[in-house]
C-alpha cells in the first residue's frame, strides 16, 4: 500500500529553491532514508511531511488523504529531532505519557501504554529518572517512546543520531531497526551518514539541490548508480574517464585515458546501449580491486592495470593503497581477514598489479567534471597527505 505519497512538491526561501519538483512513493511499513549532504533539501522535505513547513506547490498524502494543508496536530505523523526535545522537568514515565495526558485518558490506560512503550525501548528501569540523568542513547530511546505512544502512522526520524559516539550509533541502528520491525509502522529517517542511510533502509533516496538523484534499495544505489553524484556520494569509488572502442554480446571494450599519452584498455557488462567512440565513466567499487606485487593469470573477464603505490593508510579493518596508473589514482581496499607473516606487506612507492572482475565495474553515461579527470575523488586528501609526508620521513630514517 502507498502510506505517503508526494507529488510536485516544491518549496523556496527568499528565492531560493530547496525542494524542486520532487516526486516520490513511500510504502506502508517501510524505513525510508532521505540523504544526502548539508543543504540538500532532505529536512525541508521532512519538515513539509510534518506539517511544519508549507509547500510552495505540490502535496503530500497519507493514504487517500491529502494532508498538505493540515497542521501538524492533525497528522497521522510524529517526529523525533535531533536534540532529542525532552521536557527537562519531566521524569521519563511523564515525558512518555505527556500527549497521553493531554488526550485525558484514564489513568489506567496511559500507565498500561507508557509500560509497553518502555518496554519496547528498555527503558522500563529508568521510568523515575529525569533526562538530565540519562545517556545520549537513553535519552533517544526516551523520545522513540514518546514518539510512538500515539500510535502514529509515520515516524519521522531527523538525523536522529547525529549527537551519539560511533559505537553508540551503531548500536541504536541495530535498536531502530528492532523497534520499526516490532511495531510495523512506516519510518522516514533523514542522514547525511551514508553508513545509516545503507545499513537501516529498506529504500532510500539520494538528493543533491533540492532533486531526487536516485531512489531505490541500499544495494542497488550501491552497486548500480544512476549518476556521478550517487557513485561518489554513497560510499567510496573510483570514477575513471573511458571512451567505447568495441562492443561484444554483453560486454564494452573501453580505453581510459591515464594521461601523458598513457592509456589502457578494460572490459566491462554494460547496462545501457552505448556507442562506439562515445565518451563516459566508469565507477570501481575499491573493495572489488585486488593488489598484488605479482602480475596475475591472463584471463578474459578479468582486469588488469599496473601502477605504483603512491600512499599507505591503516584502517583498522582494511588497508587503503592509492595507486598511480599514468595519472589515475586508483583507491584500493585490501581486507584484513589474516596477518601472513611468512608474506611482507607492500611498501610506499612499490610497483603493483591491480585487477578485478569486468562485471564488477559500472558504466554511468556521464562525462566525469575536469576536476575528476585525474580520477582522485578520494575524501581523505589531508590523512593521505600527513601520511606521505610520515612515510618519507621513514624512508629517509
Amino acid at each position: 500500500m502507498e502510506d505517503i505519497r508526494i507529488e510536485h512538491l516544491t518549496k523556496s526561501f527568499d528565492g531560493f529553491i530547496a525542494v524542486n519538483d520532487v516526486n516520490l512513493t513511500i510504502h506502508e511499513g517501510e524505513l525510508f532514508s532521505f540523504l544526502g549532504p548539508s543543504g540538500c533539501g532532505k529536512t525541508t522535505l521532512l519538515r513539509m511531511i510534518a506539517g511544519f513547513e508549507t509547500p510552495l506547490t505540490g502535496k503530500i498524502l497519507l493514504g487517500n488523504q491529502d494532508i498538505t494543508q493540515l497542521p501538524p496536530y492533525k497528522r497521522q505523523v510524529n517526529t523525533i529531532f535531533q536534540n532529542y526535545s525532552l521536557f527537562p522537568h519531566m521524569t521519563v514515565y511523564e515525558n512518555v505519557a505527556f500527549a497521553l495526558k493531554i488526550k485525558k485518558l484514564p489513568q489506567s490506560e496511559i500507565d498500561q501504554r507508557v509500560k509497553e512503550m518502555l518496554q519496547l525501548v528498555q527503558m522500563e528501569d529508568q521510568a523515575n529518572k529525569y533526562p538530565g540523568t540519562l545517556s545520549g542513547g537513553q535519552k533517544q530511546r526516551v523520545a522513540i517512546a514518546r514518539a510512538l505512544i500515539n500510535k502514529p502512522r509515520v515516524l519521522l526520524l531527523d538525523e536522529p543520531l547525529a549527537a551519539l559516539d560511533l559505537k553508540l550509533r551503531q548500536h541504536m541502528l541495530i535498536e531502530l531497526m528492532n523497534i520499526h520491525d516490532a511495531v510495523g509502522i512506516t519510518f522516514i529517517y533523514v542522514t547525511h551518514d551514508q553508513g545509516e542511510a545503507i545499513s537501516i533502509s529498506d529504500r532510500l533516496a539520494v538528493m543533491n539541490h533540492g532533486n531526487i538523484i536516485q531512489s531505490g534499495p541500499a544495494d542497488d544505489i550501491y552497486e548500480r548508480p544512476d549518476s556521478i553524484f550517487s557513485a561518489y556520494f554513497i560510499g567510496e569509488t573510483n570514477l575513471l574517464p573511458a571512451e567505447v572502442v568495441s562492443l561484444e554480446d554483453e560486454y564494452v571494450g573501453l580505453k581510459c585515458d591515464a594521461g601523458n599519452g598513457e592509456s589502457f584498455e578494460i572490459d566491462s557488462t554494460y547496462h545501457f546501449k552505448p556507442e562506439i567512440g562515445q565518451k563516459l565513466t566508469v565507477s570501481l567499487r575499491p573493495e572489488k580491486i585486488a593488489i598484488s606485487r605479482r602480475r596475475p593469470r591472463e584471463q578474459e573477464d578479468i582486469n588488469i592495470v599496473h601502477g605504483v603505490i603512491e600512499d599507505i593508510l591503516y584502517l583498522g579493518t582494511h588497508t587503503q593503497y592509492i595507486v598511480k596508473v599514468g595519472n589515475l589514482n586508483f583507491r584500493v581496499f585490501s581486507q584484513h581477514k589474516r596477518v601472513y607473516f611468512d608474506d611482507a606487506a607492500l611498501d610506499w612507492e612499490e610497483p603493483v598489479w591491480l585487477f578485478w572482475h569486468d562485471t564488477d565495474s559500472w558504466l554511468i553515461d556521464e562525462v566525469a567534471p575536469a576536476e575528476l579527470d585525474a580520477g582522485d575523488v578520494n575524501v581523505f586528501d589531508v590523512p593521505i597527505q600527513m601520511s606521505r609526508n610520515l612515510k618519507r620521513q621513514s624512508h629517509q630514517e
